[in-house]
């Protein structure tokens, strides 16, 4: 049998640091995947990343997306999955279209906005929930708690709608997500419940991290489906290994500009860069939230607090969980506070990734523009990540081959493509179907101390 990859703490190294006590072992997948933070608060990172050859990527030519999932999944996952049941998990998870539209040139938008939930955060939330199932104990219930600032909440909530075994609680903020983002929270139903929190996303984030380290709740099997857990990463590797084999000629590089709140979609293009596929530069654009743009260029790292409520409001994010697992790759250090422990190879990471802030403003500029020249339609995030790649390009001169994410569906943002654009952009199947649904939020404080209440009143331990 392969020998399987082992994972670590981000904060294995954090000695003498009030609150933290390192975790300094490793653990499984399985066991990273069913924790979802180690116990010291830190995230779980693979000890090792497997490398393939390039001939391996370039196969992948003309390949439906399922094989490209299997490529990457069978290198992390040898040892711990069998071949048959990966396979059925990842034809059940990707039964959608990943459209490459092309708007000039070698210039490309991936739409990842083809899911149930129209948004790319179901590509991962769908294979994670397909693992949990496999590799959770029988007879035991997991109870998944995730924080949104928008589109994660609603695709983690479909993917595990109906599944056995396992409980979800979804915080969001409530004067921070859409009016159909909120509908598609309140009414999933079943075994997915929706809690509306009175503060912004980082409240929401800290209250899921304070609830994964309090030891009153430990019996509850308590996992999560943020991007904190690797479960999550993983699956956002794919898709910049399947667009670079469609896309690229004779193995040349790609460019893809990623617009990054939290930092987990970016962090698989990392990885994928990492597993030998050929990334000429990771661009991360964000919002008005600038913590990172203004790290990269000053070395001094500041969170944004609180968050700035921005039109791509999935961004609205003022310390991203995930620079933690960036640090690390960089042989730094930050906790989840936002304190940094250890700077990071600042000059390499700069070799590799290039951010900048769009404002709200250009964000519209952005869309008008690109509709009216290309007759493209980008939705908010979407167009963070298209302008962040334009001004990369006016700086550093032409690349042939860019890619950038479109992350959710312009119809989730009828009010905006209206205003900027008069028209009202179709809705996709399954978005119609949202609004036959019912139902409504719990509403909590931004406390701890009702939030732990509440979930120890209403959480489930067995089947």
């Amino acid at each position: 049998m392969p020998e399987t990859i082992k994972y670590y703490s981000t904060n294995r190294h954090l000695d003498q640091v009030p609150g933290i006590i390192p975790f300094r072992k490793t653990v499984s997948f399985r066991e990273a995947l069913l924790m979802g933070q180690a116990p010291d608060e830190g995230l779980f990172m693979p000890g090792a990343i497997p490398a393939l050859p390039l001939e391996t990527f370039k196969a992948l030519k003309g390949m439906p997306y399922t094989e490209a999932a299997m490529l990457v999944a069978q290198a992390f996952l040898a040892g711990e999955i069998d071949e048959r049941t990966l396979r059925r998990i990842v034809d059940d998870a990707y039964t959608y279209e990943v459209p490459l539209e092309n708007v000039f040139a070698r210039k490309y938008i991936m739409r990842l906005d083809q899911g149930p939930t129209a948004s790319f955060k179901d590509f991962a939330a769908r294979m994670m929930a397909r693992l949990m199932s496999a590799l959770r104990d029988p007879g035991t219930r997991l109870n998944v708690l995730v924080a949104t600032s928008g589109d994660t909440g609603s695709a983690v909530g479909e993917a595990f709608k109906g599944v056995a075994g396992i409980d979800v609680t979804i915080l969001y903020p409530r004067s921070e997500v859409s009016g159909r983002q909120k509908k598609q929270l309140d009414t999933i139903g079943q075994n997915v419940r929706a809690v509306s929190v009175d503060g912004k996303f980082d409240d929401c984030q800290d209250l899921v991290k304070q609830a994964f380290s309090d030891p009153a709740l430990v019996a509850f099997n308590l996992t999560s489906a943020n991007s904190i857990n690797f479960g999550r990463i993983l699956p956002q590797i794919v898709y910049y290994v399947w667009a670079w084999a469609q896309l690229s000629r004779d193995g040349e590089p790609a460019v893809f500009s990623v617009p990054s709140g939290n930092f987990g979609d970016a962090l698989g293009c990392e990885y994928a860069r990492r597993m030998g596929l050929p990334v000429e530069k990771l661009i991360m654009p964000t919002n008005e939230n600038d913590e990172f743009p203004r790290f990269l260029e000053t070395g001094v790292y500041e969170r944004v607090s609180p968050s700035r409520a921005c039109l791509s409001n999935a961004m609205n994010v003022g310390h991203p969980s995930n620079l933690a697992r960036f640090f690390d790759l960089y042989d730094g250090a930050v906790d989840r506070t936002g304190t940094v422990r250890r700077i990071p190879n600042l000059n390499e990471m700069k070799k590799n990734i290039y951010s900048i802030s769009i404002s709200d403003r250009e964000t519209k500029k952005t869309i008008k523009r690109i509709y009216d020249q290309y007759r493209v339609l980008l939705e908010p995030h979407g167009a963070v990540g298209w302008r962040g790649l334009e001004v990369y390009l006016e700086l550093y001169g032409d690349k042939p081959l860019c890619i950038s994410l479109e992350t959710a569906h312009p119809a989730k943002f009828p009010d905006e493509i209206r205003e900027l654009l008069g028209i009202n952009p179709d809705l996709p199947q399954g978005m119609k179907d949202i609004d036959q649904r019912s139902g409504e939020p719990v509403f909590l404080p931004a406390n701890y101390g009702k939030f732990r209440k509440y979930l120890q009143k209403h959480l489930r331990i067995t089947e």
